[in-house]
């Protein structure tokens, strides 16, 4: 149990012992202000204004009742009925000490764990991975890694785009291709080069287009020779994401991909099951859902083509047969789609209609976490000089290479310099996404992403260094130290509250899908460490050992929380910097 939950539970006793109505829940939060204690609580306004009583004055009852035994200091009532909790020192040094010596961190696991499925990254195999694929990619893994720490059952899924007739085309141009003798992986080594000769192709040869369209078919219908490329095509493009999400530091692999064509046979299915309970009617030729429920301001339903006129099918569709196999199939408690926001009605539309039919109950919990665009210094979505598309391959060679140049010219005599810019250069990346409010758009910048200095993958993995620095001065090692941790001055104070709230963030994160406030959580304990560094001497002659001692186990547990949090965003920490 954390510390908010924790006040909030006491707080809960104590109002229903001053006689306060059963419904009225205690608000209990980490001060945001100097003065107004560690944590408020203002439970007694709501109750008062149920009761007709002064707020004050209930306040006043239920701090008497109030039980926090050598939890707090001191309570006091300020402001129209808000009560303040002031943290024993004591406790908070008992509670950190337990945390430091603790291999979860004082993690709780979630009360009821829960089985969720994480839709994220997504890429079509038909092209390279580029910018516009980074921010569901590192997003999405960032919220498994957090949902799996807190004992969630969590199942990936990489929808990726793997069907559909642009595949005839590809697949006619690799066969002719591999008919010059060159293998898969030769003639898909660069695959926008290769997407625009087979577009090209398509142009400009009547002939090679008739071939193409007759492919698609045959790839539809389950044609062994066509489906043997296709395959060629298919796993020569996943290693290629896979290239891209091992230097992402992402956790997808190859096991967690499900295709558009792993739906493939369900969709005629879909189909027949919205005719059969009239959800859905022949519209100029093709299948259409009319939702009501999704109307528009002068009352015209929300169009959702199921099934085109010559027998296709949609995106839709295909969504509709994964909701219905991460729901049934998964036994999904909850299914979290990273998608941007431009597929916001969409994602709206086939939710919507899943209910309807019943391809999924109302108990699983349904969610688009959309996000905004990387924007370029013009304001505009991120684009090469020439106009182009960004690989995101080179983006990240490029992050490595800035980081090198930043780190040679911090610490020339460096070791592993390499290994550390890949560390860097990677993390400021992500970092400079992830720090950013999931639905906003945010402007790309290198020199801030990369900088020292600020909300940066580079000051929290300097924050680490500089710890692991001060051990190795102090020639001890963290698990060699037995002193208990004494917090004394209010800078001790103010960190060990800070790092006491990890799990608080961390439960917070999990149920919002917004992973700045773990990045904004891991900079307040960074700049808090600073804070702490600077006003209570460490390995100074005159500090006595116990002191001492206290404060390098309140050091290694600002470490491994810095490390630990990192790690949940899929960024590294390095000893040396």
């Amino acid at each position: 149990m954390n510390i908010r939950e924790l006040l909030s539970e006491k707080v809960r006793t104590a109002m229903s012992a001053a006689g306060t109505p059963s419904d009225c829940q205690p608000m209990v939060a980490a001060a945001k202000k100097a003065g107004f204690g560690d944590y408020q609580a203002n439970g007694a306004m709501g109750a008062a204004k149920k009761m007709g009583t002064n707020p004050r004055e209930l306040a006043g009852k239920i701090v008497t009742e109030l039980q926090l035994d050598d939890i707090a200091e001191k309570v006091e009532i300020a402001g129209p009925g808000f009560i303040n909790i002031h943290l024993a020192p004591q406790w908070l040094a008992q509670q950190t000490g337990s945390a430091e010596r603790d291999t979860a961190l004082a993690i709780r696991p979630a009360e009821t764990p829960q089985t969720i499925v994480v839709d994220y990254s997504s890429p079509n195999l038909a092209k390279e991975m580029h910018v516009g694929h980074l921010r569901s990619s590192i997003i999405g893994d960032a919220l498994v890694r957090i949902l799996e720490r807190l004992g969630h059952t969590v199942v990936r899924q990489n929808h990726v785009g793997d069907w559909g007739t642009q595949f005839g085309m590809l697949i006619a141009e690799l066969e002719e291709q591999l008919a010059q003798n060159e293998s898969a992986t030769m003639a898909l080594s660069d695959l926008e080069v290769f997407y625009q000769q087979a577009k090209a192709h398509f142009d400009a040869d009547p002939a090679f287009a008739d071939k193409a369209r007759d492919y698609v078919v045959k790839l539809q219908s389950g044609d062994e020779q066509v489906l043997k490329l296709w395959r060629q095509f298919k796993q020569v493009s996943l290693e290629h994401s896979a290239e891209i999400y091992q230097k992402l530091n992402v956790s997808l692999t190859e096991a967690d991909v499900r295709g558009e064509s792993f739906y493939n046979n369900d969709l005629a299915p879909i189909v027949a099951e919205l005719q059969e309970q009239g959800l859905c009617s022949e519209d100029q030729g093709a299948q259409v859902v009319f939702l009501q429920e999704l109307a528009d301001k002068e009352g015209n339903p929300s169009p959702v083509i199921v099934q085109k006129k010559g027998g296709g099918f949609l995106y839709a569709t295909t969504d509709l047969a994964a909701l219905r196999y991460r729901a049934v199939d998964l036994n999904a408690d909850r299914i979290l789609y990273f998608i941007d926001a431009r597929q916001s009605l969409h994602m709206q539309q086939v939710f919507t209609l899943a209910r309807k039919a019943g391809f999924v109950s109302e108990q699983v919990s349904l969610e688009h976490h959309a996000f905004g665009t990387m924007m370029g210094s013009d304001g505009k979505p991120f684009k090469t000089r020439s106009g182009g598309t960004v690989k995101l391959s080179a983006l990240l060679d490029e992050a490595v290479e800035r980081a090198r140049a930043v780190i040679t010219d911090k610490n020339p005599e460096l070791a592993d310099a390499d290994e550390v810019a890949r560390k860097v250069g990677i993390g400021a990346v992500k970092y400079a996404d992830l720090s950013k409010t999931r639905t906003n758009d945010y402007v790309f910048n290198w020199d801030t992403m990369l900088s020292f200095e600020g909300n940066t993958a580079p000051y929290l993995q300097y924050a680490y260094t500089r710890v692991q620095s001060i051990f190795r001065k102090a020639g001890v090692s963290p698990e060699s130290i037995s002193a208990d941790i004494i917090i004394g001055a209010e800078q001790e104070k103010a960190l060990a509250i800070k790092l006491l709230q990890f799990g608080e963030v961390l439960a917070q994160v999990a149920d919002d899908a917004l992973p700045h406030v773990l990045c904004n959580y891991l900079y307040d304990v960074a700049s808090l460490y600073m804070r702490f560094y600077e006003a209570c001497p460490i390995l100074k002659s005159d500090v006595d050992p116990a002191t001492r001692d206290s404060r390098l186990r309140l050091c290694h547990l600002v470490a491994r929380t810095l490390a630990t949090g990192l790690d949940m965003l899929g960024i590294e920490v390095s000893e040396q910097m």
